[in-house]
């Protein structure tokens, strides 16, 4: 299943119609046809329906005859995926080597159109199987190992699909416990922490905060491995010797919190930093005389301290931005992603989030597929090209939507036919999201 997953998401699947039929026939809702057991043979594992460029290569020579030396032209032509129409050629030879076999002509044009469709690059089988094992191994230390999985993974960055905000709420939402970045505790890379009853927690790096250089996070963990913890921004500062650019960046950051200074505190602090401390070793012992005194600033409130994590972290694990928004958004009716598979397939629906992806294939003609995500879950958007370009600002620029359209409902798969859009960014004030976006 696993292999023929990886392979049946290619553009050339999708673009020769293999996808639904092999899905509709996986899911006992269509049978199986061959026209004779020779094709049989070729197509069986995949239910009829030709997924990997071997069994097209296969089909050109049972269905059609063509010569091995034929059909290995055929594949080099199907290896020619970015030139147009290269396939095309041989749509003569495959429609009369067919019918002369004695297959009908609907079923000739049906084949030819899917082998057509590797043109626009499949999968052979072995590549997909290299792919499928990957997916193994990586659904299996997700499930059993999901906090050293997500640290994993983040660590790797940039890379993959997800943001880290994304593999995060995945983690907690699976259980894990993500513990902030913090001066005392973390290092560079995401790294484990022992946690209750013989869990580990997962300890966010600092190679998350913005502006923060690899070099100075080594030089924190070199003076708080040798001589221990910190216990004020003062002696932060002198044992670090870090400027007071960079001592107000970790304090923007909350990063200070294992010193009971929060982030407003800590903010204040920082201004009275030099700004640039000479590190004094011989003194690095010694008790803090001159500590400010502790000033009772007003807390910052909750949707600001979110915007600060956003900024500064890219993510928060205090709450979600659309969650200081949610009464608002509901007295305009617009649903939360955790009502949408209550809701009427086909209904006319208004949906809100944070931008997450965009995403345009070649071979999608014009359609964008955006993912929005709220604080309850991710909503799956469809934008065709005339709805882009209508409302091009907001779709190309803006980190947060209100999507208008219809909601489309089948096989527990939702998404929304998007027709109108909003932008929504202005509400959350000055929040830093960044989207992933494909072609």
């Amino acid at each position: 299943d696993l292999v023929i997953e990886v392979a049946i998401v290619r553009p050339g699947p999708i673009q020769g119609q293999m996808v639904h039929p092999y899905l509709r026939r996986r899911a006992g809702e269509e049978e199986e046809s061959y026209p004779n057991e020779a094709i049989r043979d070729v197509l069986h594992k995949t239910l009829g329906v030709p997924i990997f460029q071997e069994q097209a290569m296969r089909l050109a020579v049972v269905a059609a005859g063509f010569t091995p030396g034929e059909a290995d032209q055929l594949r080099r032509a199907m290896g020619a995926w970015r030139r147009p129409g290269v396939i095309d050629q041989f749509r003569r030879k495959l429609l009369e080597g067919m019918q002369a076999n004695g297959l009908s002509a609907e079923f000739a044009e049906q084949v030819f159109r899917q082998i057509r469709g590797f043109g626009e690059y499949g999968f052979p089988e072995s590549h997909a199987a290299s792919f499928a094992l990957l997916v193994y191994v990586s659904a299996y230390l997700k499930h059993y190992y999901p906090a050293a999985f997500c640290a994993a993974i983040i660590n790797s960055q940039p890379m993959g699909f997800y943001a880290p905000a994304q593999l995060v709420r995945n983690a907690r939402d699976h259980g894990v416990e993500v513990r902030p970045i913090d001066v005392n505790h973390s290092g560079w890379d995401c790294t484990l922490e022992p946690a209750a009853e013989g869990a580990v927690a997962l300890r966010l790096g600092m190679r998350l905060l913005q502006g923060m250089p690899r070099e100075a996070a080594a030089r924190l963990e070199q003076v708080r491995d040798q001589h221990g913890s910190f216990h004020s921004i003062e002696e932060f500062t002198r044992r670090t010797g870090f400027g007071q650019p960079l001592i107000a960046r970790l304090a923007e950051a909350d990063a200070f919190a294992s010193l009971d200074c929060d982030r407003r505190r800590a903010l204040w602090e920082s201004l009275s930093q030099e700004r640039r401390p000479q590190s004094r070793p011989l003194f690095d012992q010694l008790d803090d005389e001159d500590e400010l005194a502790p000033l009772d600033l007003p807390p910052m409130p909750a949707e600001q301290q979110v915007r600060a994590d956003y900024a500064t972290a890219g993510l928060s694990l205090r709450a979600h931005p659309i969650s200081f928004h949610r009464e608002a958004l509901d007295q305009l009716g617009i649903v939360a992603a955790e009502r949408l598979n209550k809701l009427q397939n086909h209904r006319r629906v208004r949906v809100a989030g944070i931008v997450l992806l965009r995403q345009r294939p070649s071979t999608a003609k014009g359609i964008t597929f955006v993912t929005l995500e709220d604080e309850t879950g991710t909503i799956n958007l469809v934008v065709k090209q005339p709805v882009w370009e209508r409302f091009y600002e907001v779709a190309r620029t803006s980190p947060a939507w209100i999507a208008h359209g219809q909601l489309q409902s089948k096989d527990s798969v939702i998404h929304v036919v998007v027709d109108r859009l909003e932008d929504l960014s202005r509400s959350l004030g000055d929040l830093h999201t960044r989207s992933r976006d494909f072609r």
